[in-house]
């Protein structure tokens, strides 16, 4: 009979370490690969679809940030906002508004003024939404930490035993940094998200004041109503007819887009639109005119009880813009760091307010059609003849690509109310062209469309409303050809 040798222990603890080595090996590889599979399960989760006082919601969680507290995100027509209450935990909650609609119960509840059983309804489904997000990414993560273990003991050819413990340890690594990051660090996130009662709640800006009711009788017989700025008021073309004081205040014309519309198709219209108006100042709000008082457009808008067309033009003056442009010219570049920061706050601020007008557009009885337009490029590819403004090629190309970040919001935020966006053609007629639509800086309103521009946002808009038998002028006389007729004809707009 052999003996057998007693084995020194030296080597014998050098087995015991090399033991221990590659058991934390396989701890710390688990590990990272459990946080791998975490950070990229909060970015492929599907977010989870709520509904909530009229709106749909999006809830999920924004990309992981390793710090113990901060903000949130709300996603707003393409603008990522970061929230005003922070969340505990590195995981926090990212909303996305998906639709706007005016849903039968929410209507009700606001009828009836159970505001807070409506508040209170759309905060538990938030909270609900971000537990089931909660649920699923832990699933994801599970599975995404299997798939690559499972090829590894099956290469490595384990044991059945060892293979499963090595699959177990990796599915409770991950099931634990879930625990930890959703309902420890970030335990607070659900009742948070309970007392949510709007969006405005997540990123601190305080709600508009309800529109009042405008005075007057209902204006029946008006089938389009142009709401907006001086784009849509024609300011700078030639005056109207017989103009009333508000009229001149608001420096609407003869030749404005809307005007040219109602022509074309034959329709009694009332153009709302004002210079210098913005969401709150002029389409949800009074806005002051010197000595003149324009009441809010949308409550002047709410007598138009059959009108099946609504056409908006907002933003530029939400967002600043001739002051852009005014500030661009006289600075040795446009892109530095405080009309940038300018911009994306006024851009944010507009697009909250914007949001807070599609709801009251969603919500009129008679659900018109509403047609988005957004801006057209006045410079155009030509900019040598603006060279003396103090405006070179580099610094247009700055204007122009935050002309093209505020069209975005207007044209994402259509299509999240179920809206129509346009987008006017000003192609090869640029403020430097032979012909252009826009008038020139020594004009009455610089960079504002011509009487020519003016027709060319009317034929976008006319292209942009299908065909109907139910769109029969309710005139007694026949309405001109659409696209022949722009500009002529038809019965007069108002």
């Amino acid at each position: 009979m052999k003996l057998r040798r007693p084995v020194p222990a030296s080597r014998d603890g050098s087995r015991k370490l090399r033991r221990i080595a590659v058991a934390l090996g396989y701890i710390l590889g688990l590990t990272a690969l459990a946080l791998g599979a975490v950070w990229l399960a909060v970015r492929i989760t599907p977010l989870q679809t709520v509904s909530a006082a009229g709106q749909t919601v999006r809830v999920g969680a924004a990309p992981l940030e390793w710090s113990l507290s901060g903000p949130g995100r709300l996603d707003l027509f393409g603008q990522s906002i970061p929230t005003q209450p922070e969340f505990d935990g590195p995981i926090r909650p990212r909303l996305q508004l998906a639709h706007i609609e005016e849903d039968a119960e929410v209507a009700r509840l606001l009828r009836s003024g159970d505001h807070e059983q409506l508040t209170l309804e759309a905060g538990r489904k938030l909270a609900a939404g971000w537990l089931r997000y909660g649920a699923w990414e832990t699933a994801i993560a599970a599975g995404l930490v299997l798939l690559p273990l499972a090829a590894w003991t099956g290469l490595r050819r384990m044991p059945a035993g060892r293979a499963a413990a090595v699959l177990g340890g990796g599915v409770a690594l991950v099931a634990a940094v879930n625990i930890v990051g959703f309902y420890l660090l970030a335990s607070a996130t659900p009742q948070a998200l309970r007392e949510v009662r709007s969006l405005q709640d997540l990123v601190g800006d305080s709600p508009l004041s309800p529109v009042p009711k405008a005075e007057g009788p209902p204006l029946g017989r008006v089938q389009a109503v142009a709401l907006g700025d001086s784009t849509a008021a024609g300011t700078g073309n030639g005056p109207l007819p017989d103009p009333d004081a508000l009229d001149t205040a608001c420096r609407r014309s003869a030749d404005s887009y809307p005007r040219a519309l109602a022509r074309a198709n034959g329709w009694r219209s009332l153009n709302l639109a004002c210079a210098g108006a913005t969401v709150r100042d002029g389409i949800l709000g009074v806005q002051i005119l010197g000595d003149q008082v324009a009441p809010p457009q949308f409550a002047q808008a709410q007598r138009a009880t059959q009108a099946s067309v609504i056409t908006l033009s907002i933003g530029a003056n939400d967002v600043r813009w001739a002051d852009l442009v005014k500030s661009c010219a006289a600075s040795p570049s446009c892109d530095d760091r405080a009309s940038t920061a300018f911009f994306r706050n006024r851009l944010t601020r507009f697009t909250l307010d914007y949001r807070n007008l599609l709801r009251q557009l969603a919500a009129l009885p008679q659900h018109p059609r509403v047609l988005v337009n957004e801006y057209y490029d006045p410079f155009g590819t030509d900019v040598g003849c603006l060279r003396e403004e103090g405006l070179s090629p580099p610094k247009v190309s700055v204007l122009r690509s935050r002309l093209a970040a505020l069209n975005s919001v207007l044209r994402q935020g259509a299509e999240t109310a179920g809206f129509t966006s346009v987008r006017p053609d000003f192609t090869g007629h640029g403020l430097c062209s032979p012909q252009p639509y826009v008038q020139s800086p020594t004009d009455r309103a610089p960079l504002h469309p011509t009487a020519a521009g003016a027709l060319a946002i009317a034929l976008a808009d006319q292209r942009a409303i299908p065909p109907s038998p139910d769109d029969q002028p309710r005139t007694t006389s026949p309405p001109p050809r659409p696209h022949a007729g722009l500009g002529s004809g038809g019965t007069p707009a108002g």
